[in-house]
């Protein structure tokens, strides 16, 4: 789903008006309006983003995870898709050394998975279309 409908959509589902969430979150009215046409998409800045999030009550997490999408249109994902989104999300908001031990315990059981169900190719398609993709990662 693109970030323009989610800024309109989730606006609208907040019972808010351009003018209400620009008092809220001093991001001018006339700036939001053009979010949300997608005239300016292009220039929203993160400080305005995460403003206009605040008044939202989401986390950026939850923006760009599938809590949105599940809100405007959750007849769009498959259950399949709902439930690895769901998935995503609550692991999106525990605290960092959870999450760590989490990832790692379901790569394992990814790995294990594998074996048991002799998948041969076990890499996602952005590294099998592009090996080189660790060097565009962070390494933290």
């Amino acid at each position: 789903m693109d970030l323009v409908l989610k800024l309109r959509e989730i606006r609208r589902l907040r019972g808010l008006s351009q003018k209400d969430v620009a008092r809220l979150s001093g991001v001018g009215e006339k700036t939001i309006s053009s979010f949300e046409t997608g005239q300016r998409i292009g220039a929203l800045k993160l400080a305005q983003l995460k403003r206009l999030l605040a008044v939202y009550g989401l986390t950026e997490a939850q923006f760009f995870g599938g809590t949105v999408e599940k809100q405007i249109a959750p007849w769009e994902l498959d259950e399949e898709e709902f439930a690895t989104s769901r998935i995503l999300d609550d692991l999106r908001v525990m605290p960092v050394p959870v999450k760590k031990t989490l990832l790692t315990k379901f790569q394992l059981m990814i790995e294990t998975a594998a074996d048991v169900h002799h998948v041969k190719d076990r890499q996602p398609a952005y590294v099998r279309e592009n090996p080189e993709w660790h060097m565009l990662t962070s390494r933290n």
